[in-house]
């Protein structure tokens, strides 16, 4: 899924389920629209009311503490809705990660 391994997609997962105030995370750009390539970057966008800047810089160390191959961009949709790539989240966005 993505060009991910399950075990990548897992991992990410994982650290999302930490975060209370994460409800659902989007994946878009290339990996969604499937024209990556082998190192491609993964693009998410995080979704949730009470998600802070602290929760996304806490995120993000926690992606980089996996050590994983790919250079993973995070950023809390509510600071892009109304940008371009905000438009282009809500084109093209599909879910990765929702709050049990």
């Amino acid at each position: 899924m993505f060009g991910l391994s399950d075990e990548v997609i897992v991992d990410l997962r994982a650290v999302f389920r930490q975060y209370p105030n994460v409800q659902e995370v989007l994946i878009f750009g290339s990996r969604m629209k499937g024209d990556y390539r082998n190192g491609s970057d993964i693009d998410l966008a995080i979704k949730g009311d009470n998600t802070t800047f602290g929760d996304l810089m806490d995120i993000s160390c926690d992606i980089d503490d996996l050590g994983l191959l790919y250079k993973v961009d995070v950023l809390l949709y509510t600071q892009e809705k109304e940008t371009p790539v905000g438009q282009q989240i809500d084109a093209t966005g599909k879910l990765f990660y929702r709050k049990d």
